[in-house]
C-alpha cells in the first residue's frame, strides 16, 4: 500500500509509560536523532519522584515531551500533537492534555484487566467511545516484540523491555527519522552482552518495518531541517551545559576546578558530569552532606581555585550559613541552585522559581551576594561562565539560579570559539610589600592571596574584620563601614552588567517582563498576540541582584508591565519595592512551567482586547 509523505512546521510528541517502560530513554533518543537530522528543538522530561512507583499506577507515569520544528522554537510545546501511551495509567494522565484530533499511537497489549483497574478505568477506553475525536491507532507493542525476539536467548522480562524500542523504531518511520544514532547507541550501551544489542536492534528494526507494511499507518511525516545559524551544535541539557560551562571558565581563567557537593535532584546531574572530566584539572568532591559540600568549596577558593557547589531548594536552605561566612571572607564561590517545588521536599522533580527570595535574604545579617538566572538550557551554559568571571573579579559569592524545567530540558547548542568566550581576569596577590588583606582596588575587591605565598601571611574568618588590615574587630563604626563596603561591591558589579534589552516596541502600553526559565513561553506568546495585531514587548532578566542600571527607566517607559513567574510573586515584590512600580502579575506553582497559551491568555486580558496600535 502507497504510503503518503506529509511536510510539516512542526510537531510535539509525548511519551508515556510506567517508570520501568524506559520512556526517558526512549524521548532522550529521539531527540538525539532529531537534533542530528538539524531540527530545532525543546524537550520536557517528566517523571515521578518514586524511585519505583507501582507498575501500572497513575502516579508511576513517566513523561518525555518533544517540541521540534523547522522553524526557531522556544518551548516543548504547549498540547502534544502525537501521544504513545504504553499502558493504561499513561492514556489515562495525559489525555487531557491532547490537542483535539491528536494521534495516539496505543499499546493495546497492556489494556487488560489489571492495568484497566489499577488506572480506574471501569471500562476499556479503546471499546467505550472515551477516545472518540482522537485519532487511535491500537499497536500490540507487547505482542509484537516479543515475536520478533522470539529465538534470542533472553528471558521474557528482557525481551518485554525491548517494547520502548519497538515504538521508538515505530515513531522514526513515522517521522522519517534514521536509525543508524540509535544503533550506535545500542552497540555502546549494551556492548558487553550481545544478546542485548541484537535484541534491542532488532526490536527497533521491527518497529520501523511495522509502520513501513502495516495498512494501519497510511501517512507520514516530514519535518525539515531548521535555519539555524552557521556553527557547530549539539542537543544539550540544562545540567550538561551548566557543568560544560565551569569547565569552560575553568580553561578560560586558567584556574583547577573544584566542585563540592552532596547529590540532590534536580542538580545531581551537575556532579555526575563534571565527574568526567578529570583530565580538564576538574576535582568532584561528593561530600556526606550539603553544608561539608560549600564549606569544601570555600576551602577550595581560598586555595586559589574556581570553586563551585550544587545544590536545590532544601539543600540551598542548608548552605546559607557558610553562604554567610563566603560573603565574610569576600572568595569567589559560586552556588547554583537548581530550584524545585517546595517547601520541605515538595515535589523533587517538578519545577519552580520560589527561591529567588530566599537567594536574595536568606542569610542572618548583612550579606548580599550577586544572583544571576539562565533563562534556557543552553543558556545554563554561558551563565556560568558569567558566575565564574563575576565571583572571580569581584571576589564575591555568586547565586546562580536555574530550575528543574531547564535542569532536565534540552535544546541545541551552537558551540562558540574558545575566543569568542569572556575573558577572565585572574589577579593573585604575589608582592608582600604593602599587603593587607582587606586592601582593596577602585571597585572594592580585596586581594586574592593564597595560603603559602611568602609574606602574604592572613587571617579570614567568620568574625567581623577590622578594614584594611584584616584583625578581628568589635568597633561597631568599622561593623557598619564593612557592611556597607561588601553591600556597594555587589553594586559595583551594575558597571560590567549588560543594560536589559526591550524586545519589540521601546516604549507603549504593555511590557512583559521574566527571569529565568520563563522566557521562551513569553516569548512565543508576545509573538502569537503580535500576530494578532497587538503591540506588546518583552525584556528579561538575567541579572537580579544587582539588577540591570536601566531597569528603572525601561520600566517607567511602559503604562503597564506584567511579570509571570513560577511562585507566588517574588520578581514582583522586588520590583514593587525598589522601583515602586505597581505591576500585575500571572502566578503559577503547579511544579510545571508555563504554556504559552496561559502567558498569551494574560495578556490579551491585560490589553482589554483593544489593538495595541
Amino acid at each position: 500500500m502507497a504510503k503518503i509523505t506529509r511536510i510539516i512546521e512542526d510537531v510535539t510528541v509525548r511519551f508515556a509509560g510506567d517508570s520501568g517502560d524506559g520512556m526517558q530513554l526512549t524521548g532522550s533518543q529521539f531527540t538525539d536523532t532529531t537534533a542530528i537530522v538539524g531540527n530545532d528543538l525543546s524537550t520536557l522530561p517528566d517523571f515521578p519522584a518514586e524511585i519505583r512507583a507501582p507498575a501500572g499506577s497513575l502516579f508511576g507515569v513517566s513523561g518525555f515531551q518533544l517540541h521540534f520544528s523547522s522553524k526557531d522554537i522556544q518551548t516543548p510545546g504547549d498540547t502534544p500533537d502525537v501521544l504513545v501511551a504504553m499502558n493504561p495509567a499513561a492514556l489515562k494522565v495525559n489525555l487531557k492534555d491532547l490537542k483535539p484530533n491528536a494521534t495516539i499511537i496505543i499499546n493495546s497489549s497492556a489494556f487488560d484487566a489489571k492495568n484497566l483497574k489499577l488506572a480506574n478505568y471501569e471500562t476499556n477506553p479503546l471499546e467505550d467511545g472515551t477516545l472518540a475525536g482522537y485519532n487511535v491507532i491500537a499497536v500490540p507493542l507487547t505482542q509484537l516484540t516479543m515475536a520478533a525476539l522470539e529465538d534470542i536467548n533472553l528471558s521474557t522480562k528482557e525481551k518485554e523491555r525491548c517494547k520502548n524500542f519497538f515504538a521508538l523504531g515505530l515513531m522514526y518511520w513515522m517521522f522519517n527519522r534514521p536509525l543508524d544514532v540509535t544503533i550506535k547507541w545500542i552497540e555502546t550501551k549494551f556492548k558487553s552482552r550481545p544478546e542485548l544489542v541484537e535484541a534491542n536492534k532488532r526490536a527497533l528494526q521491527a518497529g520501523y518495518n511495522y509502520g513501513d507494511t502495516t495498512e494501519i499507518f497510511t501517512t507520514r511525516y516530514e519535518v525539515k531541517a531548521a535555519e539555524l545559524p552557521k556553527g557547530i551544535y549539539r542537543n544539550i541539557s540544562g545540567n550538561e551545559a551548566t557543568a560544560l560551562g565551569f569547565i569552560t571558565a575553568s580553561l578560560r581563567s586558567g584556574l583547577k576546578l573544584f566542585l563540592g557537593s552532596y547529590p540532590i535532584t534536580p542538580a545531581s546531574e551537575i556532579l555526575q558530569e563534571l565527574s568526567k572530566y578529570k583530565e580538564y584539572d576538574v576535582i568532584t568532591f561528593q561530600a556526606e552532606d550539603e553544608i561539608s559540600g560549600i564549606s569544601a568549596a570555600i576551602g577550595a577558593a581560598f586555595a586559589g581555585a574556581l570553586a563551585i557547589t550544587t545544590t536545590s531548594g532544601p539543600g540551598f536552605s542548608l548552605k546559607t550559613e557558610a553562604l554567610g561566612l563566603a560573603v565574610m571572607t569576600e572568595l569567589p564561590l559560586v552556588v547554583v541552585d537548581v530550584q524545585r517545588s517546595g517547601p520541605s521536599t515538595g515535589m523533587p522533580t517538578k519545577t519552580e522559581q520560589a527561591d529567588l527570595l530566599q537567594a536574595m535574604f536568606g542569610r542572618h545579617g548583612e550579606a548580599p551576594v550577586v544572583i544571576l538566572a539562565a533563562q534556557s538550557p543552553a543558556d545554563c551554559f554561558y551563565m556560568a561562565i558569567e558566575a565564574s568571571k563575576i565571583a572571580i573579579e569581584y571576589m564575591t559569592p555568586v547565586i546562580l539560579l536555574t530550575d528543574g524545567y531547564l535542569a532536565f530540558g534540552s535544546e541545541p547548542l551552537r558551540i562558540p570559539q574558545f575566543d569568542e568566550l569572556p575573558e577572565i581576569n585572574v589577579k593573585f596577590r604575589t608582592e608582600p610589600e604593602g599587603f593587607y588583606p582587606y586592601l582593596r582596588d577602585e571597585n572594592l575587591v580585596r586581594p586574592w592571596a593564597i595560603p603559602g605565598t611568602p609574606g602574604l601571611e592572613h587571617r579570614i574568618g567568620g568574625l567581623e574584620k577590622s578594614n584594611i588590615y584584616g584583625s578581628v574587630s568589635y568597633d561597631p563604626e568599622n561593623h557598619e563601614e564593612m557592611v556597607k563596603i561588601r553591600k556597594q561591591k555587589v553594586d559595583n558589579v551594575q558597571k560590567i552588567i549588560p543594560d536589559l534589552q526591550v524586545e519589540g516596541e521601546q516604549e507603549g502600553e504593555l511590557l512583559v517582563l521574566g527571569w529565568g526559565s520563563t522566557y521562551g513561553a513569553i516569548k512565543e506568546a508576545i509573538y502569537n498576540v503580535r500576530q494578532k495585531g497587538f503591540t506588546v514587548s518583552q525584556a528579561h532578566l538575567r541579572y537580579i541582584n544587582p539588577f540591570p542600571r536601566n531597569l528603572g527607566d525601561v520600566l517607567n517607559r511602559f503604562k503597564k508591565v506584567l511579570i509571570p513567574e513560577l511562585n507566588l510573586g517574588h520578581l514582583a515584590f522586588l520590583i514593587k519595592g525598589k522601583y515602586l512600580k505597581d505591576v500585575i502579575q500571572l502566578n503559577k506553582v503547579q511544579g510545571r512551567p508555563f504554556k504559552v497559551s496561559e502567558i498569551e491568555n494574560k495578556i490579551m486580558e491585560v490589553l482589554g482586547g483593544k489593538n495595541g496600535n
